[in-house]
């Protein structure tokens, strides 16, 4: 596909080249197990089961995860296998699906999840560099989105980023994540069930 994915819109051939964010058409995840460092209505006692996907379309030059995000460490799987891994994930007793920097993987995770009954929230959490029309594939799909706020000044968007237009996109991203979702709901042990938490980074 010529991807117009995310705000990059570089219109490579993914299933021929690699786009700004590293990888192909094909899913190619880095890490997945419970994580247990996240927010704690999103962690809690049991972890969030993190899937850790490789490549980034932000491209932050700080970033901690620099060799997944940059350098697209990691392994490429099957549709099939990602569910598997959901799956796994879910046996280990997780409060929830967490899909980690996942933007550029949006259409094939519309159709993956689309054929996924998950018994534990689906979390999306990203860098906040999102096409609005992208995340409208997502509706029902996700209960729980989890975007960055990085920026508000094109300066250092630009300068840290390359992303001197993060803000445009971000500002009108949370809008969609919050008209599906709604506000945060908790559940009697304050876990997070639905909605939107902004990170101010």
């Amino acid at each position: 596909m010529k991807c117009s994915v995310c705000p990059r819109q570089c219109m490579t051939q993914r299933d021929i080249n690699y786009g700004f964010c590293s990888v192909s058409e094909k899913f190619r995840i880095a890490r997945a197990a419970p994580h247990f460092w996240e927010e704690p209505c999103i962690s809690g006692n049991n972890g969030s089961g993190t899937v850790f996907f490789s490549g980034c379309n932000l491209g932050c030059v700080y970033c901690q995860n620099y060799d997944v995000s940059h350098n697209a460490f990691g392994k490429d799987v099957t549709e099939d296998e990602l569910l598997r891994i959901f799956d796994n994930l879910v046996e280990k007793g997780v409060h929830n699906i967490n899909l980690v920097t996942p933007t550029h993987f949006a259409p094939m995770l519309a159709k993956a999840l689309g054929k996924y009954n998950s018994p534990v929230p689906i979390v999306y959490n990203s860098s906040g560099y999102e096409k609005a029309e992208t995340l409208e594939m997502l509706e029902g799909l996700v209960d729980i989105y989890l975007p960055d706020i990085k920026y508000f000044d094109s300066a250092p968007a630009k300068k840290y980023s390359d992303a001197e237009d993060y803000f445009e996109y971000a500002s009108s991203a949370v809008l969609e994540m919050y008209r599906q979702v709604g506000n945060i709901v908790l559940d009697e042990n304050g876990i997070a069930k639905k909605g939107i938490i902004i990170r101010h980074l």
